[in-house]
């Protein structure tokens, strides 16, 4: 009875926390207008196959923000812009510098293409170092959270399981209360006649 009333607590607990999570990131998130974060690193999802079998298109992507662009070596992964609203995930294959300007510039290919990249990337333009760590196929749902439709399902489905849930522990109380009321030996004392 005890370890059934505890998981009972522990689960009102855990889905509270993570309806507040959820609705917290969401609303963080939607007031800044950035990408999701974690700890520091930038949570991002791999639309092409450009990088398979090392990351399978529709995974989440760790990325390490910040620091010296200029510490990047030969067989790295990065996130760079190219244009305005494009990032892409490749890997370092050279490092090489502009002969007008000594600008150090990297050369860069996906592991699934067949030629490297035409342009070699700015370190300017490089948003950040992959990891290593990788969630396969969950790109796809943090892009439907992205989407109206998928905020209100992550702020309404946590809701209302939260509320049904409530309601059946209330039930639950109010049925074990009356069946204490409605047995007549629960509520009157054991005593003997003299």
């Amino acid at each position: 009875m005890r370890i059934r009333k505890w998981l009972r607590n522990a689960l009102t607990f855990l889905m509270v926390a993570a309806f507040i999570t959820v609705a917290g990131s969401v609303v963080m998130s939607k007031m800044s207008g950035s990408e999701p974060n974690f700890y520091g690193y930038q949570l991002k999802t791999v639309l092409s196959g450009s990088m398979e079998p090392s990351i399978l298109t529709g995974s989440i992507v760790a990325i390490k923000p910040g620091g010296d662009m200029t510490r990047f070596t030969a067989g790295d992964v990065i996130t760079f812009r190219a244009g305005e609203k494009k990032l892409i995930t490749h890997r370092i294959i050279e490092v090489t510098r502009n002969k007008l300007t000594g600008q150090l510039l990297y050369r860069t290919k996906g592991d699934n293409n067949d030629a490297a990249d035409l342009e070699p990337v700015d370190p300017a333009n490089i948003t950040g170092v992959y990891t290593g760590f990788t969630v396969p196929y969950a790109g796809y749902a943090l892009n439907f959270a992205g989407t109206k439709l998928g905020n209100v399902t992550l702020l309404i489905i946590p809701g209302v399981l939260l509320f049904l849930y409530a309601l059946a522990s209330l039930w639950k109380t109010i049925s074990a209360l009356e069946d204490k009321k409605s047995d007549p030996n629960a509520s009157q004392p054991d005593t003997k006649a003299p």
